[in-house]
């Protein structure tokens, strides 16, 4: 069995991120409920507990509690903010409200020798995000560090292996967070590295046999690095006993459907079902503007048409889907997790009760960049793997405004020119994500002594590790002039070319 960290999840934002950390020290990590049992822990034999940060208080009625018995395991736990409360409260400690909350950049100051400091000053910037505060140590536990408003910023009881933390090492904010993290998996929890991809791919296969048995699974396939990943995975777990339904839903980049076919229908020789229901979409979405209703009517109408088209594929008991993290943390709801909902996606939660599949989600728990590195260890083309993200609803979400056959083919034919000239130049494969934005403006423009009052199309261009934040990057002028060239000199109905450059947050990456 794999050396593992056992992540008990209180509704943090970035427990996600934590099980990110501890992959990226090559062990593995589970993220289970906050209450899972104790009894139910101890059978995965973790070599120690970590729990996350959370939106309640501990105080509150409906506050999130885990199984008391956790703290006697006989296992390292680590508390992070939340996690933290939880255990001063367990314990026997106080937990009050701050005269003063601490959200954002902070200075934390070691006062004791603690193993998760080894290696780091005694003084250092994290990042805090609460408004609670530990107030009274319980039995047996020092403090080690501080900060402007919490005298017990860190605390441990060595004897039981039990430490708090006021703040979040998991985020960026917090610059030595993973020599922190390190220290705690390493040198507490006595974990080495073990865990690789290749490990994971062999632990997935394992489960998605167990999940599935012999029954049969549908995936729809978009050609994206998401679903082609989740279709190889499974492929690999499966075989024959997974079909793929290729939906052309009038959205998609310029030759893509034929690229999907190619692949995984003749190279893969998966079985790929092909449906053309380009006409359907772009009438249930004529005339709307609303980027919201755009996403829902794009979703329902791919779950009506993949309704139709699994009965000509046969039964099946599954549905995979290709959703990854941010897709899950982007659309829940405020209720239940910290995460206001940013956007919905067609993939997650949007399957209606009388669509009789089960889901199986084999990418759910990691971010992009893993997914990638999944894909290369299951022998998927670069061209693949490391193309850029592109979104669920399509260049829908791209047109803002009414889509039309008109605008699609001015956005299409601008998008492939700046694909086209990223790779060119080396630059496409070198950042997150880039592409054209076709906006509902016309402008006044000249060509060759003619008044033209055309289009304007928006380049975006943004780097990321994980689509969580980003930042927009600087491209070179002559990339941007040659782009800003093409699309005006070459497609018919676009005479005007801006760059977006603006960072999320506070924007999205895409516009929609």
């Amino acid at each position: 069995m794999n050396e593992q960290i056992v992540i008990l999840d209180f509704g943090s934002q970035y427990t996600q991120v934590i099980a990110r950390r501890i992959r990226e020290c090559a062990v593995y990590s589970t993220i289970l409920p906050f209450d899972t049992p104790a009894k139910e822990i101890k059978k995965l034999a973790p070599k120690g507990i970590i729990l996350s940060g959370g939106p309640a208080s501990v105080y509150d009625s409906e506050a999130p509690k885990p199984d008391r018995k956790i703290f006697s395991l006989g296992v390292p736990v680590l508390g992070i903010c939340y996690g933290l409360q939880v255990i001063g409260h367990f314990l026997g400690g106080k937990i009050e409200r701050g005269l003063k909350r601490e959200f954002g950049k902070g200075t934390l100051r070691v006062k004791k020798a603690s193993p998760l400091f080894r290696g780091l000053a005694k003084s250092m910037q994290v990042w805090n995000s609460h408004g609670d505060k530990l107030t009274q140590l319980p039995k047996g536990f020092t403090p080690v560090a501080v900060t402007e408003n919490s005298d017990f910023a860190v605390v441990q009881d060595l004897k039981r292996q039990i430490f708090g933390l006021q703040f979040h090492p998991e985020v960026v904010h917090t610059p030595k967070g993973m020599t922190l993290i390190q220290n705690f998996v390493y040198r507490i929890c006595g974990c080495g590295k073990r865990w690789t991809m290749r490990k994971y791919v062999e632990q997935a296969v394992e489960e998605i046999r167990v999940q599935v048995g012999d029954e049969r699974v549908i995936l729809g396939l978009s050609g994206g690095v998401d679903s082609s990943v989740a279709a190889a995975l499974i492929h690999k777990a499966i075989g024959k006993q997974l079909t793929c339904i290729f939906v052309n839903n009038g959205l998609l980049r310029a030759n893509e459907d034929t690229a999907v076919r190619e692949l995984f229908g003749r190279n893969f020789d998966m079985r790929l079902q092909y449906e053309n229901a380009s006409a359907e979409f772009l009438k249930k979405l004529k005339g709307v503007t609303n980027p919201e209703r755009k996403r829902k009517i794009i979703g329902g109408t791919f779950i009506k048409v993949f309704q139709a088209a699994t009965k000509r594929a046969g039964k099946a008991k599954f549905l995979a889907q290709g959703t990854l993290y941010p897709d899950v943390i982007e659309s829940v709801p405020i209720a239940g997790n910290p995460a206001s909902m940013i956007k919905s996606h067609h993939n997650v939660g949007g399957l209606p009760k009388n669509m009789k599949f089960e889901l199986l989600e084999p990418l759910k728990c990691l971010f992009k960049d893993e997914v990638r590195l999944l894909g290369e260890e299951l022998g998927l083309p670069k061209e693949v793997v490391q193309r850029q993200p592109f979104p669920g609803p399509g260049l829908a979400v791209r047109i803002l405004g009414d889509v039309t056959r008109e605008r699609l083919r001015i956005l299409r034919e601008s998008d492939s020119i700046v694909v086209e000239e990223m790779k060119n130049n080396d630059w496409y494969y070198k950042i997150w994500q880039s592409f054209a934005v076709l906006l509902p403006i016309r402008s006044v423009g000249v060509m060759g002594d003619v008044r033209t009052y055309e289009y304007t199309i928006a380049l975006r261009a943004v780097e990321s590790k994980d689509g969580m934040t980003a930042d927009w990057v600087k491209l070179p002028y002559d990339l941007l002039e040659r782009i800003s060239n093409r699309i005006i000199n070459e497609v018919k109905g676009a005479n005007r070319v801006c760059m977006d450059i603006s960072s999320k947050p506070p924007a999205t990456i895409e516009w929609e």
